[in-house]
């Protein structure tokens, strides 16, 4: 039966370590030391502690109190819960190694000094076995360890878990494009979706280095703008915002930051995404006051591409979300004067291509004569 030993001391009432200590231990073993992580307390052993814990060992042995009788661990990775389970360990208890918990774990383990190099079978080396025979053999897995280093750093870094997260995802994510196990074929591009845009980035840059191609990574942009700027982005019929939303909030600004971010990774090849979403964007891009930057580069894709574009296409681009105001239309000229330039460039070069052919051809008539 698991039960579940470790909870918050509360005034006037035993720990549940306490009653676990009297079961467990008998009497004749009370606890001796208060560890707090927080707002949290923990009624435990020295001795249980000791023998699993390098960190608190020498605590306790350099302490300048001659009995030490309480330990501050505020600062340990995953706060008051993860050491729950760490106390647990070092009591024997089971509990659940996840793929939400385990960077967590490998992290205290690592503060607590919980190594194998200290005690065989410790927690590192567990947490560490997890990490590699269960979490990152999917790309599932992975992206949810990820997901739950965002509070973890810069531990997570330097233990490399972050690394090797996006090892996986970034490999798996590019087998799945070539080889799809599951349908709908780019379900993967959905996994990715519930990761900070930092981490969605890293994994981005791996699987360019690994040659995906453009249009695969093109498919895991757009489907990671349309749900984390989903009424931004995703909403084509014009009521997704009210264009009267135009303060600065903090939302505001962490959703222009979000788009800048999506923009700056976008892969140079133009025609890779739909015209659409491209128009999608730099309303967006407009409506958040984006960079000049941004919306330099978003007016340019258009504008290279601009000989698929749809009426609605530019209605999206010049009117704000509720559709009844018009935008700055400056963008939209922008995006014509370019593709007029780029039009006539194409057009010049025919014609001093088409000149030389002629010139070739009288020169070689010129021979013959």
């Amino acid at each position: 039966m698991r039960v579940n030993i470790l909870a918050l001391s509360k005034p006037g009432y035993p720990s549940p370590l306490e009653r676990t200590g009297q079961s467990v231990f008998s009497l004749e073993f009370p606890t001796d030391v208060v560890v707090t992580v927080t707002e949290a307390s923990f009624s435990l052993h020295k001795f249980m502690l000791l023998a699993k814990s390098n960190y608190i060992r020498k605590l306790i042995l350099e302490s300048k109190e001659p009995d030490l009788t309480r330990i501050d661990l505020s600062e340990i990775p995953g706060g008051p819960e993860i050491f729950e389970k760490a106390a647990k360990f070092c009591y024997g208890v089971n509990f659940k190694i996840t793929v939400h918990n385990v960077a967590a774990l490998r992290c205290a383990a690592e503060y607590l000094e919980m190594t194998d190099k200290y005690c065989d079978n410790n927690l590192a080396g567990r947490s560490e076995d997890f990490l590699t025979q269960v979490a990152l053999r999917s790309l599932s897995g992975a992206v949810v360890v990820l997901k739950s280093c965002e509070n973890l750093l810069p531990m997570v870094e330097q233990l490399k878990i972050v690394q090797r997260c996006v090892a996986v995802a970034s490999s798996k994510a590019c087998n799945e494009a070539n080889f799809p196990t599951r349908s709908p074929p780019n379900w993967w591009t959905e996994e990715l979706t519930i990761l900070d845009i930092t981490f969605f980035e890293k994994i981005v840059a791996a699987m360019k280095s690994r040659g995906a191609k453009a249009l695969t990574i093109a498919s895991a942009i757009v489907t990671y703008a349309e749900r984390s700027l989903r009424d931004l982005v995703r909403d084509h019929s014009g009521k997704g915002k009210n264009s009267s939303d135009s303060g600065e909030s903090d939302g505001r600004i962490r959703q222009r930051e979000l788009l800048e971010s999506i923009v700056a990774i976008l892969p140079p090849e133009r025609a890779a995404f739909p015209i659409n979403f491209l128009c999608c964007l730099l309303r967006a891009a407009i409506f958040l006051r984006a960079a000049n930057s941004c919306k330099n580069q978003l007016e340019k894709r258009i504008s290279a591409i601009l000989e698929h574009v749809t009426v609605d296409d530019l209605l999206v681009v010049s009117f704000t979300y509720d559709g009844e105001t018009l935008f700055d239309l400056e963008s939209v000229r922008r995006i014509i004067a370019g593709f007029v330039e780029k039009e006539k460039s194409v057009a010049v070069f025919n014609a001093a291509d088409f000149t030389r052919s002629v010139f070739d051809v009288d020169a070689e008539d010129c021979e013959d004569c």
